[in-house]
């Protein structure tokens, strides 16, 4: 029986002097532990989902533990290893709306936790609000709740400024960052009550009883696993790798889809020669699958 691994995503919004310093243990720890994913290091603090064994997972959380006092934390898992290698880059913002002046560490809004995410969601006076990416959208979201159609988060302020602001508004994205951010920057704008979903998505779908859940459809992940259900279950779609766009069983029967080269969303943007060389890359990676070993490519991904 093989090991099960533990994927494990987190943030915290908290001032952090000295980035490049811990950029590095994270690396030699995360290494040490055959851990694999990404950690995001920012003035503003760090955002990640990495995967490995109990153990190196319950190893690092105890290395964060010196240097956050309030992750976000959540598990779930995997049957396999859901990311190719390990990443811990620096960046402006662990959460990018583009805006340096928005700080969550400053002002946020209202946290909600998931078992009252229900009420708020169902009052007709509250406006409902997905603050994640247009394709994650389109496969799972809550009941009435608003698709603002960005295709990165960086432009939702340029959608926030559309919205009423005496309107009740309560916001939720994956795993509670991105709302998180959102809210600061509403408040900021002048509205004046905002609300966001603890822990996210994950959290909802791992704590809220599927008879009393409100969730349609699938949620997107940034990983191998592509997408979760209810009790962060495995979900049902996959990923195509000319875009990176989550696929279901309908656009597999299309015929603009093929195996690691192409489907419905990118096949009319992908250019002959890309197609050529995706084919030849995917021959490749399946005689190296069929020979045993991974494929150089592989990590790519």
């Amino acid at each position: 029986m093989s090991t099960p691994i533990i994927v494990a995503a987190l943030y915290q919004f908290t001032p952090l002097s000295y980035p490049e310093q811990l950029q590095k243990e994270l690396k030699a720890v995360c290494h040490e532990q055959g851990i694999k994913g990404t950690l995001i290091l920012a003035s503003e603090g760090i955002n990640g989902t990495v995967a490995g064994t109990r153990t190196a997972i319950d190893h690092l959380k105890s290395f964060l533990a010196h240097h956050f006092d309030a992750l976000e934390y959540k598990e779930s898992s995997a049957a396999t290893m859901p990311f190719r290698r390990m990443k811990v880059p620096l960046k402006k913002e662990i959460v990018t709306i583009g805006d340096p002046s928005v700080s969550p560490i400053h002002l946020k809004g209202t946290y909600v936790d998931p078992q009252d995410w229900n009420a708020l969601i169902s009052d007709p006076d509250t406006l409902v609000l997905d603050t994640r990416n247009d394709y994650e959208v389109k496969i799972g979201t809550f009941r009435g709740a608003i698709n603002p159609q960005t295709q990165t988060f960086s432009q939702f302020p340029t959608f926030a400024k559309t919205l009423p602001k005496a309107k009740k508004v309560a916001m939720f994205c994956t795993g509670g960052i991105r709302c998180e951010k959102a809210s600061s920057y509403m408040l900021s704008e002048g509205f004046e009550n905002v609300y966001h979903l603890k822990g996210g998505i994950l959290k909802y779908l791992e704590t809220v009883p599927p008879e009393e859940n409100l969730w349609e459809g699938d949620c997107f992940v940034f990983d191998e696993r592509v997408a979760l259900a209810t009790g962060l279950a495995k979900g049902q779609f996959e990923r195509c790798f000319g875009c990176r766009h989550p696929i279901s069983k309908e656009d597999k029967d299309s015929s603009f889809y093929e195996r690691g080269i192409s489907c419905p969303h990118c096949y009319h943007t992908l250019t002959d020669k890309k197609k050529l060389r995706a084919r030849e890359r995917q021959r490749q990676e399946d005689l190296a699958q069929q020979r045993g070993y991974s494929h150089l490519g592989d990590s790519q991904r």
